[in-house]
């Protein structure tokens, strides 16, 4: 694992040369506050990390329901039995493994790996404007149905999930980047992906932190050009 801090968000990415899956910390006065929860194996260095940055984490938030996102958050809930976890109400059916379409969506499948496992109930689903810590939910449907983003009203960084990626190049959700293609193949609608990225460009985040890749400092015009690809492939 291999630990990377910007400001109060720390990046906890594995396997970050092969196949990059990262979650993350934002740290608050007192707190820690975990996004994603990474893989199967990841629990450990999580607790790890959190040990030596010497504050408790006291919610986890999931910015949607893949496995690479939801990995290990049955043995931190085992382990944390009293810290929330919080997911929207949409991928609340995915982390249950229901792949099944609502009457107002797409008729388009939903990809990616859909767990089917899970036994952790989540405790809190959030809605698009709710406030967790310092973070405000930003809802962006297009990889999953029900995804979600996190922008801290202190500074203005944003934690994307697979809204967009950066490894390989930044793109939105669904355009394929040959370098780094599978995040485009996992996601359930590219056109109302591209519609959430715009919904991100807007908050002009002063960090972007995805899913998969490095974080990028003052990322607006990249992510422009990344939408403006976009527009031309869908």
């Amino acid at each position: 694992m291999q630990i990377t801090k910007i400001g109060n968000v720390y990046q906890l990415a594995f396997m970050p040369r092969f196949f990059p899956v990262n979650c993350y910390f934002v740290e608050e006065e007192d707190e820690l506050t975990l996004i994603d929860t990474a893989l199967p194996y990841s629990y450990k260095n999580i607790l790890d990390a959190a040990k030596k940055i010497n504050k408790q984490i006291t919610r986890i938030l999931l910015t949607h329901a893949h496995n690479d996102h939801v990995g290990s958050l049955d043995a931190l809930k085992e382990r944390l039995p009293h810290v929330p976890v919080y997911i929207s109400r949409r991928d609340s059916l995915l982390l249950k493994g229901e792949v099944g379409l609502e009457p107002d969506e797409p008729n388009t499948p939903i990809r990616g790996g859909v767990p089917k496992k899970i036994s952790t109930i989540p405790d809190i689903l959030l809605e698009d404007g709710v406030q967790v810590g310092s973070l405000l939910t930003i809802t962006v449907p297009g990889h999953t149905p029900g995804s979600l983003a996190f922008f801290d009203t202190r500074n203005n960084a944003l934690i994307a999930g697979d809204a967009l990626q950066t490894r390989g190049g930044i793109a939105v959700s669904g355009q394929l980047n040959p370098w780094f293609p599978f995040p485009a193949m996992a996601t359930w609608n590219k056109e109302i992906a591209l519609n959430s990225a715009k919904k991100l460009l807007a908050l002009h985040p002063s960090i972007l932190a995805t899913g998969h890749g490095k974080m990028i400092r003052n990322p607006y015009n990249l992510m422009n050009k990344a939408i403006q690809r976009g527009q031309k492939n869908t």
